[in-house]
């Protein structure tokens, strides 16, 4: 296959971005190569607002065609939470034909090495950041995310989160060295001499199963992290959001292709309504790793069957915060009423249990009671979202369903604090908006421990009472060790208190945030320096990114000789 972009031009365009990347994993510190602002884009070949805006109505109705081996149809029936209907088709694969294509193509990326397979990566993160906005749209339309947050989410935070996949997967993979001379001494006779090769082999097919909700914030670090370990890579998306993955595998492939390499390494497995492909797939002996983020329920099944694959899950947790005593209780309840509504609480970080001592908490503005915490964050919501354009811009719509369905059987599970309110999207009549509920529970009433002992994913928080901070600690390890959490939060001005919480956050591997009275959230992650998830809890079987997350995508194959 000819080259229209030689390794060598791409180690030019791409190695500082990488070496760039590599140093900020090692320091943690804040770097982004992907601008954050959508007027940042419109020049040097990256479409600007118009642009993008146009690139996605044009997709409308249309058929994406990926030239993909094995295609018998056509399906498509994605309608957006904001009430237009895509129109989008895509190719639907046989099995049997795709995944044999798909595997032809390993040995000659395998043969690239880590540092050619890490720039053409990054060459792919590239011209999917020339379309970001266009993307955004994708993402936006496909999740129910708000426009400015699919823009950042769906687009520069995925893009940061596929180039940390990529650098942590380059790092492992050059821990050994390609070729060693191995000389061991003999004493009077000659020594032993050996030429070692090590060579990072792939595991097999990947395959990336989508979420609904953040398609490529949660499907990039996955694809990424196989494919730079020299996977092929099966990307199969969710039904309701399959558009921005099947743009990205349509990048994939043509930039494959262009660097030499065989476009089937990249392959989207859409699915005809009710069809549900995964479990088939997932068994499949050709598939060596999985990706998945969704429910509890068949995570736990993909771990339990999936036997002949490496299994990388991000499943439902209980998020919960301890609301101890705060030096800034207005800063505190601003932060927490942004958490709660932020995409209309449709987040896996988002918080769902307030754990708040029944006798109250103490504040800089003096004692407050359980009752006064929770009416103040109830009133902080309001406030926040009482302007219908603002809170449309927070809170995006309602993604399906089932998230409707939860909100408005909260209201049954206790006493209402706050109450969910409808709003209209002026530019999207469709769309399904509702404001957060807030519902009082008792942490000592084993009929309330049903509802606060369960995700209810979307926007439902509950405000618990607890006896103190001890018992609120002990819920705390309970609610992680048996439901897991992706996330963690508390309040305190006591570091005994504090202490305690991050010791059962050390214990169940739950990542924490203390004292978060600013701009920046519990339920945010910021690439390059912030784990998502853990791993080590039930909410998640992976982090993301670490090097456990890459390591075990490929092994290392030795070939020895004499010297």
């Amino acid at each position: 296959m000819t080259a229209a972009l030689s390794a060598h031009e791409l180690i030019a365009r791409h190695r500082s971005t990488l070496d760039q990347a590599l140093e900020a994993i090692r320091t943690r510190a804040y770097w982004s190569p992907h601008p954050e602002h959508p007027k940042a884009y419109g020049e040097n070949g990256s479409l600007d607002a118009a642009a993008g805006k146009a690139a996605f109505d044009a997709l409308l109705g249309s058929r994406l065609d990926l030239g993909q081996p094995g295609t018998d149809g056509w399906v498509g029936d994605e309608a957006s939470p904001y009430g237009i209907d895509l129109g989008v088709t895509y190719p639907h694969a046989d099995l049997d034909v795709l995944l044999p294509a798909m595997k032809a193509g390993q040995r000659a990326w395998r043969d690239a090495g880590a540092e050619q397979r890490a720039v053409v990566c990054l060459e792919i993160l590239g011209r999917i950041s020339d379309r970001t906005h266009e993307f955004a749209h994708a993402v936006m339309h496909t999740s129910g995310q708000a426009f400015m947050m699919a823009f950042q989410a769906g687009g520069p935070h995925a893009q940061d989160r596929g180039l940390e996949a990529v650098a942590y997967a380059y790092v492992e993979q050059v821990r050994t060295p390609d070729n060693a001379e191995w000389t061991k001494p003999q004493g009077k006779r000659d020594p032993l001499a050996m030429n070692k090769q090590f060579t990072p082999v792939p595991r097999g097919i990947a395959l990336m199963i989508g979420c609904n909700t953040f398609p490529t914030w949660n499907g990039y670090p996955g694809l990424f992290a196989s494919l730079a370990t020299g996977n092929a890579v099966l990307v199969k998306p969710h039904p309701r959001a399959v558009l921005p993955l099947a743009l990205t595998v349509q990048v994939a492939r043509e930039v494959l292709a262009e660097a030499g390499f065989d476009p089937n390494l990249v392959a989207l497995a859409a699915e005809r309504p009710g069809e549900g492909i995964a479990k088939t797939l997932a068994l499949r002996p050709e598939i060596r790793i999985i990706d998945y983020t969704g429910s509890t329920e068949f995570g736990d099944w993909l771990e339990a069957n999936a036997r002949q694959a490496q299994v990388y899950t991000e499943k439902a947790g209980v998020n919960t915060v301890v609301v101890h005593s705060t030096s800034d209780y207005k800063g505190m309840l601003s932060n927490l009423a942004f958490s709660l509504s932020l995409y209309s609480g449709q987040m896996c970080t988002t918080p769902q249990n307030l754990l708040v001592p029944r006798e109250g908490i103490s504040t800089d503005q003096g004692p407050k009671s359980y009752d006064e915490v929770v009416a103040d964050l109830a009133k902080s919501v309001d406030g926040l979202l009482g302007d219908d354009a603002r809170a449309n811009a927070l809170l995006g719509a309602i993604v399906n369903p089932d998230v409707k369905a939860r909100l408005e059987a909260a209201s049954g599970l206790g006493e209402v604090a706050l109450a969910s309110r409808e709003i209209t999207n002026p530019d999207f009549p469709g769309a399904v908006v509702r404001t957060p509920v807030i519902v009082k529970l008792d942490g000592a009433k084993p009929d309330d421990e049903a509802a606060y002992m369960s995700e209810c994913f979307g926007p439902v928080s509950f405000a618990v009472a607890v006896d103190s901070a001890e018992d609120a600690a002990e819920l705390l390890r309970r609610t992680v060790r048996e439901k897991g959490a992706m996330t963690v939060g508390a309040y305190t001005t006591d570091p005994e208190v504090e202490q305690a919480v991050q010791e059962v956050c050390l214990e169940e591997a739950a990542q924490l945030s203390l004292n978060l009275t600013g701009g920046v959230y519990m339920n945010q992650t910021a690439a390059f320096s912030d784990f998502h998830g853990s791993g080590g809890n039930p909410a998640a079987s992976a982090a993301l990114c670490d090097g456990a997350f890459v390591a075990n995508r490929f092994r290392v194959v030795e070939v020895r000789r004499d010297a």
